[in-house]
């Protein structure tokens, strides 16, 4: 299982290297997530209206080895825009995919963009 986290890297907006289009805004739910397939990889996308912003991150949670991210809640832990693992509630930060319960679990977090109504994540490969 390992081998599976080992894809997953954080990519900063600094080292894109492939913005790629996953939909439109409206194929989006609001304040939820939805999963897109890169590649071999599944990323979870969130449309936080709340905020007007978007995240993206791994689908896999890293605790139980499952691609569930996307279906769990979104909120803010002291301001900070937060996913709680549906399975367990292990909240990760959507900025950089900390744990936010101070375990040395992480998730890979990716730069999301909008143009022209389109949802464009940034990958590095």
């Amino acid at each position: 299982m390992q081998d599976i986290l080992k894809q997953y890297e954080t990519v900063s907006e600094t080292n894109v290297k492939t913005w790629f289009r996953v939909g439109e805004v409206n194929d989006f739910p609001q304040n939820s997530g939805a999963c897109i397939k890169y590649k071999t990889k599944q990323i979870a996308v969130y449309n936080f209206t709340r905020t007007d912003k978007w995240y993206a991150c791994q689908n896999l949670c890293p605790h139980k080895m499952e691609m569930v991210l996307s279906l769990g809640m979104i909120g803010d832990k002291e301001g900070i825009p937060k996913v709680a693992c549906p399975m367990h509630k292990k909240n990760f930060s959507l900025e950089d995919g900390s744990n936010l319960g101070g375990d040395d679990l992480k998730i890979a977090t990716y730069p999301v963009k909008i143009e022209n109504g389109n949802v464009y994540i940034g990958f590095s490969d």
